[in-house]
């Protein structure tokens, strides 16, 4: 084997499109250079804040934004809910009065939380933030809002110090039958491996969610997975229908970027959800599919097994007779610089759908989504009817066999469950 060290750094890889979503109930929410007035609602107006800066912080890698993303909106929960304390706070109760402003607490804990976060983008943020609070008016509800917000950012600020973001990594590149190793096009490396040795929001730790890992080499199952992605998931493939195509480019950008976060802000303006309510919504969400995120990578590079694209071209080297090698078997999509299993998407992604579940009390929600990429609408009836879409969508990509989805949907729903267990309780 041979290893790379990774120096920490704040590096991301691109992004690779934009894109709006719209929700039955609700209007379009887009991405756009000033969104104060977009809705009345702080809480959403500065999650588009937090997405134009993680995109503006570029390259964008979202296994590392979306931690950043979770410190965000852990910080105005705390600020927003510390006010109306309808529900255990995440951090910090916050010493506030009921009549203090939850717009000036939201702009001010995110507002503070970006700046530490992007110290460069500043001047960009500055404006932003002096538009929220000049659209409040002046007076005590104010300055408690704005003093709401400074709590609740400091705690996180202060509770995220020396996390493990950004840290040292060795990144192992294997050689032998089922090990990892870099893939075509580009053969690049991880440029944030150490996403999975990040201190978790809300779990006790990464490994107590650990996978069982992949099928063995030389057993039928992982034959099967083989032989399905090597069918379904080639760029040439004859099995793939057209609309398998659109769904495993459609969700490629996967849940943390722009087109799943408008899913998000879409469900939360078509439910008609209060500032607070919505907080509380964003950071579970969010919290959730950080943790899902630490889990997912850390079981990646535990078990450090090889992307479909190697396994196939090399199936002669397996010991499994019921594979054989394509040489030149190519993926619908472009093969990610990182081990396998898990698979990433589907632990976002189950995080994202349960934590909604648990949120809305019911899994029947019907949302759309429209993907520029892909210049396609997909439909849902239910948030499983999503996990279960995207599940197969990675297979049907070519760059995931399908154990490693089931198996990220697993951590997923277990983070989900946890944190619906242990936090965000209500007070009365």
């Amino acid at each position: 084997m041979n290893r790379h060290r990774i120096r920490g750094s704040g590096l991301f890889a691109a992004i690779a499109a934009a894109a709006v979503v719209t929700s039955p109930a609700s209007a379009d929410v887009g991405v756009g250079p000033s969104v104060n007035s977009a809705s009345g609602n702080a809480v959403i107006e500065w999650d588009i804040n937090t997405q134009n800066a993680v995109i503006a912080a570029g390259p964008f890698v979202p296994h590392a934004a979306l931690l950043n993303w979770a410190i965000v909106q852990g910080a105005v929960y705390d600020a927003v809910n510390g006010i109306v304390r309808t529900h255990q706070p995440y951090l910090v109760q916050v010493a506030s009065n009921p009549g203090d402003s939850q717009d000036a607490a939201a702009a001010t804990a995110a507002y503070r939380v970006l700046v530490n976060l992007y110290p460069a983008q500043v001047d960009t943020l500055q404006p932003e933030y002096n538009a929220s609070l000049a659209a409040i008016p002046d007076g005590p509800a104010k300055q408690g809002g704005i003093s709401d917000g400074e709590q609740a950012a400091a705690a996180m600020i202060t509770a995220r110090q020396n996390d493990g973001r950004n840290s040292d990594f060795t990144i192992v590149i294997g050689t032998q039958p089922g090990q990892w190793r870099p893939t075509p096009p580009d053969f690049g490396l991880d440029p944030a491996p150490w996403a999975g040795n990040v201190r978790p929001f809300l779990i006790p730790s990464a490994a107590a969610l650990r996978s069982d890992g992949p099928n063995a080499l030389t057993s039928g199952q992982y034959a099967m997975d083989v032989n399905e992605v090597k069918s379904v998931g080639s760029r040439t493939s004859t099995t793939r229908t057209p609309d398998q195509t659109d769904a495993a480019k459609w969700w490629a950008l996967g849940p943390t970027a722009a087109p799943v976060e408008a899913m998000l802000r879409s469900l939360a303006t078509g439910h008609g959800l209060s500032t607070a309510d919505t907080a509380r919504l964003f950071a579970q969400v969010h919290l959730a599919t950080a943790d899902a995120l630490i889990v997912c990578h850390n079981d990646k590079y535990y078990w450090n097994f090889w992307r479909p694209i190697t396994a196939i071209r090399e199936a002669d080297t397996d010991g499994n007779p019921q594979t054989t090698p394509d040489p030149n078997w190519t993926p619908l999509l472009d093969t990610p610089p990182f081990p396998e299993h898990s698979s990433g998407h589907a632990c976002h992604t189950s995080a994202w759908t349960h934590t909604l579940a648990n949120f809305f009390g019911t899994d029947k929600v019907s949302f759309s989504g429209f993907n520029t990429a892909t210049g396609t609408t997909r439909s849902f009836t239910s948030f499983s009817q999503a996990l279960k879409e995207l599940i197969d969508a990675r297979v049907w990509g070519g760059i995931h066999f399908r154990t490693a989805d089931t198996k990220g949907a697993v951590i997923g729903t277990k983070v989900a469950t946890f944190e619906k267990q242990h936090y965000f309780q209500p007070t009365s």
